[in-house]
């Protein structure tokens, strides 16, 4: 459920999994008549609203931020993409500063579109002052990040919105894992058998098809599984050769004589 912070910031986590959550932060920031101290307060307490937030949970910080952070990335590179507009104020570098510290990037720069599709104020001129940012990580979950012209809302700002997928790394328990059965390759040490392993691969991986709306990860474990459930098929398991304790080409094994002060005690 929502958390407010204060009359300016308010917090969300939603479960993703059963460890990482995405954090969603709303906020309204000071616009440029306020007092800095009033600026300064505020990004100070979103500075420890980030600072609370477990590294391995996702991030969207958006809102109303009255900030303009301009196009010129070669200051902030990491911050701000290729495709920003207009220029930078006090606000805007209050801003910067932030993302720089937490390593967050403004995904509205991302994308290169008309400047239309950026300009969030209801006005001719064209600048950016609400913003959805996410962890530099994480940039690519974000697909897409643009203005809605025309959208029927009771506000001077235009709607903004961002398609996200999120994509969850998954832990790996060493302990836990299961290694692949190992698959008889000797198999292949002739022609005709590699000849008509290939064939079946063909035909398998012919009749694979990608999933809408997957992630690579997901399209590529599926792939793995499909390469080694028909190489499991025609290949076959190993033969287990144990070898015998007794091998009747051994020779008797005579037992040593023990020493002659050890054999003097025993007369």
């Amino acid at each position: 459920m929502p958390w407010p912070v204060s009359d300016r910031i308010m917090t969300m986590s939603l479960p993703l999994s059963k460890d990482p959550f995405a954090t969603i932060i709303s906020v309204y920031a000071p616009t440029m008549t306020n007092p800095d101290e009033t600026k300064e307060a505020f990004y100070n307490q979103l500075a420890s609203v980030l600072s609370g937030i477990p590294r391995t949970d996702k991030l969207l910080l958006i809102g109303d931020f009255n900030a303009r952070i301009g196009r010129e990335n070669d200051k902030c590179p990491l911050v701000i993409s290729k495709h920003g507009i207009g220029k930078c104020n006090s606000n805007g570098e209050l801003l910067l500063a932030l993302c720089s510290e937490f390593e967050l990037i403004v995904t509205n720069t991302m994308f290169k579109q008309k400047d239309e599709r950026k300009n969030t104020p209801r006005s001719r001129h064209r600048h950016i002052i609400d913003f959805i940012i996410t962890k530099c990580w994480d940039k690519m979950d974000i697909h897409s990040t643009r203005a809605m012209r025309g959208a029927n809302c009771w506000t001077d700002h235009q709607m903004l919105w961002s398609k996200v997928t999120f994509r969850i790394r998954q832990k790996h328990n060493k302990q836990g894992t299961s290694k692949p059965t190992k698959l008889n390759t000797t198999k292949l040490s002739t022609i005709s058998h590699r000849e008509s392993f290939e064939q079946e691969m063909d035909s398998a991986l012919a009749q694979w098809e990608e999933k809408e709306n997957s992630t690579p990860d997901e399209e590529w474990a599926t792939l793995q599984q499909v390469v080694y459930n028909t190489a499991e098929t025609y290949l076959g398991k190993p033969d287990r050769k144990h070898q015998d304790w007794f091998d009747p080409n051994d020779q008797e094994q005579k037992r040593p004589s023990p020493p002659e002060s050890v054999a003097n005690q025993e007369h």
